[in-house]
């Protein structure tokens, strides 16, 4: 049975994490340049799948929308949403936190929004300033950390790790997760 043949007033109190991510993972609808990935976390299965169907049928700027196969821990499940890297982002994001409360009952200055393993609140005007808006910026982003890469590698330090070059312990968790 499922919990989204009629969504109601707090259906999902209790059920998430106020926790988001931004361009944790890859894009599954396309190149990360030109998509970006939210992932929410959520305490159950039924309710990853509600959270899905309520992303995908309400919100026309969601592009897609999944549930991770499996858990990510004990009871946990990944929700993903993918919308076009533009300037709306941000707004986008605050709408969706937002909206959430009527669900949850976790309101918008309760989220924490992590952007590059930083966390900020969920506010446009500052999530304008930390999330890449544009695929042009964000290839010249990936660009700039390859160069950065060589010279800590030169240097003998550890590299940071870019989306496109993922490790194959990441490779098989992610097709686990069908993201």
């Amino acid at each position: 049975m499922r919990l989204n043949e009629g969504l109601d007033y707090h259906d999902l109190e209790g059920q998430m994490t106020p926790r988001i991510t931004v361009d944790e993972y890859e894009a599954k609808m396309g190149k990360d340049a030109d998509v970006v990935t939210l992932s929410f976390v959520v305490h159950s299965e039924l309710a990853a799948e509600d959270l899905e169907d309520w992303l995908e049928r309400g919100y026309d700027f969601v592009l897609d929308a999944g549930v991770s196969e499996g858990e990510v821990e004990s009871g946990k499940y990944l929700v993903f949403a993918e919308l076009n890297r533009r300037l709306a982002v941000p707004e986008r994001i605050v709408e969706l936190l937002s909206d959430l409360e009527t669900l949850t009952n976790i309101k918008l200055k309760e989220w924490e929004v992590i952007v590059d393993d930083e966390s900020y609140d969920a506010d446009a005007d500052v999530l304008k300033q930390v999330i890449i808006l544009s695929p042009h910026e964000y290839r010249e982003k990936k660009d700039r950390e390859n160069e950065l890469n060589e010279y800590r590698e030169i240097a003998g330090l550890n590299t940071k790790p870019i989306y496109e070059s993922v490790d194959e312990e990441i490779k098989k968790f992610i097709s686990i997760a069908n993201i």
